[in-house]
């Protein structure tokens, strides 16, 4: 468990390897949030807005990127607020593909204002985009806490949601708000833990709580979404400890770092070390042959105990480390399959803040928004993507009135990742289609609010599509017309926008 407190108070080789100046740079926002709100949990609409949450408090505030889609040089403008007496911080949450946004729990939450307690909430809401509205929604039966706890939209769209302190998991009827109790099997409570959408539809998960059944665990765990049930990998597991254990198993935080997976079906999972002095360890699970190995441990004592990663539009993978648990002094650092290259930077507030300050997004411009409570950066660049990558449009009408909705389809529409990870206290998942629209003759840059995804499978190998409605005021003319998802855009097709 994090103390609101110290919110509030606001390799092998060390990293001879680093991007040329001129390819990356952590670039601020001009224009700023309100520092006082401690925005946080921020999350993509499809409509190509991001929205972030006042910790512990009622607020949400969305970022609107300019008239050429800079999201640096976007606004801030407040939204509505969450029901009375919920305003909570670290919870579950996600974009629905029919467009809304879900969230539930909370590690700690405020009834009043100011007065933000550790209370592992069990309440929750969804939020309309159409309508500006935040609507209660109820928990499953019988579960008294949700906390800090772990979700993820399945394949078929289906919100899945942990209870941070007991075994349990459920999945959301978006249409009635109503749960199914599913997640037979589980070998260990859900606290600490985050949850990986895999290519085949499973999620994996690597357990923060073995100590009660085998001191020194490496166990992880897959659940198969058929079945609705959790079992657990061979005896060999993660081949390397990932979760905090020290001083003792009994006295350790149980805190790891988040899991990203990559286009090349392996996910880097980071791990923690409360130790003085130690690295955490990393380590690498391959989906094609569902094994691990040991990765490279962090360099200079680093570890991630809570913190957030990214994918990079190239395949490779952003982390914030901090040395040790809950320790102050923060670097940026990218995985690229074999090594860690420092991108820290100079003028963030990282060397100032503990990994767990930080959140990320991928954005549709393949740029990364972090921001630690306080003020919001965006990191660039990150590299090429590989164009067999990229989203594919094969059908799509061509002719476009304004106000009205349509569909388009193509290949690659949900990419090969979820995108930017935390773990059990954030989530910030991205794939799922956008679809952006450039006026040629005046550079003007809209998006079409998409929703109803056929699919959200990642590595999707089949014909998807989405429905997307054209914003009442962009402009008009001949314009180039894409799908982007996980900052990877699709070529573009010529539209005329009536």
């Amino acid at each position: 468990m994090k103390h609101f407190s110290a919110f509030a108070v606001c390799l092998v080789l060390w990293l001879a390897t680093t991007y040329p100046a001129s390819s990356q740079q952590w670039l601020p926002l001009v224009n700023q949030p309100n520092p006082n709100l401690g925005l946080g949990n921020p999350l993509l609409l499809t409509d190509g807005t991001v929205i972030a949450h006042e910790a512990c408090g009622p607020t949400w505030w969305r970022l609107t990127p300019d008239f050429y889609g800079s999201y640096i040089n976007g606004t801030w403008k407040q939204i509505a607020s969450l029901p009375s007496g919920y305003a909570p911080l670290y919870f579950g949450s996600a974009v629905l593909p029919d467009g809304r946004v879900m969230m539930m729990g909370g590690e700690y939450n405020s009834s009043t204002p100011g007065n933000c307690q550790a209370v592992w909430t069990n309440l929750g809401a969804i939020y309309d985009p159409t309508t500006n509205k935040w609507t209660s929604v109820t928990p499953p039966a019988g579960w008294t806490t949700i906390g800090d706890a772990q979700s993820v939209i399945l394949d078929d769209g289906t919100y899945m949601q942990a209870n941070c302190c007991t075994k349990q998991s459920a999945l959301l009827n978006a249409q009635t708000l109503t749960w199914t109790l599913t997640g037979k099997g589980k070998y260990d409570v859900n606290d600490e833990e985050g949850w990986n959408l895999l290519p085949d539809g499973t999620v994996l998960a690597v357990d923060a709580y073995v100590f009660h059944y085998e001191p020194d665990g490496k166990n992880y765990e897959i659940y198969n979404p058929s079945k609705g049930t959790w079992k657990s990998g061979p005896a060999s597991g993660t081949v390397v400890q990932l979760w905090d254990s020290y001083p003792n198993a009994k006295q350790a935080s149980y805190e790891l770092g988040p899991g990203v997976l990559r286009p090349d079906g392996t996910v880097f999972y980071a791990g923690a070390n409360g130790a003085p002095g130690m690295p955490g360890h990393t380590a690498i699970y391959d989906t094609q042959t569902k094994t691990w190995t040991a990765g490279p441990d962090f360099p200079d004592a680093l570890d991630i105990a809570d913190g957030p990663a990214s994918l990079l539009p190239d395949g490779n993978v952003l982390v914030q480390a901090s040395p040790g648990i809950f320790n102050l002094g923060s670097k940026f650092l990218v995985w690229n399959g074999t090594t860690f290259i420092n991108v820290t930077g100079g003028n963030t507030d990282a060397p100032n803040v503990s990994s767990y300050y930080g959140n990320m997004l991928l954005l549709p411009t393949g740029e990364v928004l972090w921001t630690d409570f306080g003020d919001v950066w965006v990191y660039q660049h990150g590299g090429t993507p590989n164009p067999n990558w990229a989203p594919q449009i094969t059908s799509l009408p061509t002719d476009l009135k304004r106000g009205s909705s349509y569909v388009v389809s193509g290949f690659n529409f949900n990419g090969f990742s979820q995108g930017a990870a935390y773990g059990d206290d954030v989530q910030a998942a991205t794939n799922y289609p956008l679809v952006l629209i450039t006026n040629r003759i005046t550079g003007a840059v809209s998006y079409a609010r998409t929703h109803d995804h056929s699919t959200m499978a990642i590595a999707y190998t089949t014909q998807a599509s989405t429905h997307f409605d054209m914003p009442k005021s962009m402009e008009t003319g001949l314009s180039d017309f894409q799908v982007v998802c996980n900052g990877i855009a699709s070529p573009a097709v010529t539209v005329n926008v009536e």
